[in-house]
């Protein structure tokens, strides 16, 4: 209940939990605005800042629940052992805390301690967490993601910087603390560093000696060159990530559990949908993997990396072995025969690259899962033989349904319904532990009908038979076997 509390948005427990986020943050704002305005003389500061505190401590118990109960991806993809999961949760969560938006919540937070009261202005940024403001094209979310797709870059530039006022600031302070008044400590030297390499020169600490001087001129070259290579890395990431989403160099470092949809084209856009409705796009990352520009009607909340999924070298851009499943999407542009011939290349290729790193792949608890659409039924089986674990034949599909809903009216209907996840649909769920085994497929269907109200139409055998739908009522099922099951949403442990 916590986790969906503070990380998925599509919980009414989240929407009300942030509705009193945002009273709170509009409520610390005014205050702000309050203690800003308001006179040191009157009566009633005390007051003020004592709800102020009451505030930020709220904002306090908020982000150690956020931070606590997230949950890292890591953690249900992997097999890990006892430090190896304790690693996971330190990492991972310090890395979710390095987050532009959590540092945002954290700098407020410390604006309760009184010799960093000045921080408490920061608390107006976290307006921009809302995602109403900017619903479709949000410009803070293109910078944050610029910032986390380009990471490295801003390591390599601020770890210049640090070092250079390092050295800066120590050297100037050996060579000046003997001679300059101004000097008395390391920190008047790193001051002085700092002011120096960034061209603000306010003039209170100058150079008094001959090589303090030259300190100072190698300096003053070094923070030319930082602007400039800061404005090079800035023009070359922001601007982009803030003014063009279709220009994204995604780099996936810390991808774990995605959807990868490979061959994409404009012509199975309402994939998106679909994928919209079916899965929580806040726990589950949906990658787009196409040769082709990034379409300007794709949403920012599908990543769009662009690549060749036909060649095995161009997969680690994905992060294939990191994946949960592989979408292998049948172009609309080409001829059926040759869009089949492209998605059977593109299975047998990801197979192909996941048999070269077993060593990885034996470290998840599940393997990936490959589904790929063929639009000629002479191919199905080739599909399959590339290594595909679901074939869904388009094509077939759409005429039976056409030739079908002519002879019994109305089934089209249906069945377009149950393909379609905001109303009833299939589901696979394991058999409830408290039923005893083994136990007929009537009793398990009348009960499961009692509590969940549920259809149960068919049994699966996770052994690997095949799935049997309408059994006889004395089947049999035992501990090997789920359930096939119509309802509203997933009522049973998923399989």
């Amino acid at each position: 209940m916590i986790h969906d509390a503070f990380h998925r948005p599509s919980t009414s427990t989240y929407r009300r939990v942030n509705a009193v986020v945002w009273l709170l943050i509009v409520a610390s704002v005014a205050l702000l605005l309050v203690d800003i305005l308001w006179p040191p003389t009157m009566p009633g500061r005390d007051l003020l800042e004592q709800l102020d505190n009451v505030i930020l401590g709220v904002f306090a118990v908020e982000l150690f629940l956020r931070v606590w109960s997230f949950r890292p991806p890591a953690l249900g993809f992997y097999r890990l052992g006892a430090l190896g999961r304790l690693r996971v949760h330190l990492v991972e969560r310090l890395r979710f805390c390095l987050q532009p938006l959590v540092m945002v919540d954290i700098l407020t937070v410390l604006g309760g301690v009184p010799v960093l009261r000045g921080l408490r202005a920061l608390r107006l940024l976290r307006l921009i967490r809302s995602s109403q403001l900017f619903r479709y094209a949000s410009p803070f979310e293109g910078m944050a993601r610029a910032f986390e797709e380009n990471r490295l870059l801003y390591i390599f530039a601020l770890g210049w910087l640090g070092m250079s006022v390092l050295l800066g600031g120590i050297s100037f302070f050996l060579i000046e603390v003997e001679h300059n008044p101004d000097i008395r400590s390391l920190s008047d030297g790193l001051w002085w560093a700092i002011v120096t390499i960034t061209t603000v020169g306010y003039g209170d600490v100058t150079p008094v000696t001959g090589l303090g001087r030259i300190v100072a001129g190698s300096l003053m070259i070094v923070g030319m060159t930082n602007l400039a290579l800061f404005a090079g890395i800035v023009g070359a990431t922001l601007m982009n990530g803030v003014l063009s989403m279709r220009e994204e160099s995604f780099r996936m470092s810390n991808y774990v559990d995605h959807i990868v949809i490979c061959g994409y084209d404009p012509g199975a856009h309402m994939l998106l949908k679909a994928l919209e409705e079916e899965l929580d796009l806040d726990r589950h990352s949906v990658v787009i993997f196409s040769p082709a520009e990034r379409p300007p009607d794709v949403g920012p909340e599908f990543v769009w990396v662009q690549g060749d999924p036909t060649k095995e070298s161009e997969l680690e851009k994905v992060r294939m072995t990191k994946a949960n499943a592989a979408i292998v999407v049948g172009s609309r542009t080409d001829t059926p025969q040759n869009a089949d011939a492209r998605s059977i290349l593109i299975t047998f290729t990801v197979r192909r690259f996941l048999k070269r790193r077993e060593e990885q792949m034996r470290r998840r608890q599940q393997a990936l899962y490959v589904v790929t659409e063929i639009l000629e039924a002479e191919n199905v089986e080739h599909a399959r033989s590339a290594g595909a674990d679901e074939v869904i034949e388009t094509t077939r599909m759409g005429f039976s349904l056409l030739a079908h809903a002519v002879q019994v009216h109305g089934t089209a209907t249906l069945l377009g319904e149950l393909a379609d996840v905001s109303g009833n649909s299939l589901f696979v769920g394991a058999l409830p532990e408290d039923l005893a085994h083994p136990i007929t497929f009537r009793a398990v269907s009348t009960e499961l009908k009692h509590r969940h109200n549920i259809l149960v139409v068919g049994v699966r055998d996770s052994t690997g038979g095949p799935d049997r739908l309408n059994p006889p009522d004395h089947f049999e099922l035992a501990d090997t076997h789920a359930v096939i099951y119509i309802a509203t949403e997933q009522r049973l442990s998923p399989v």
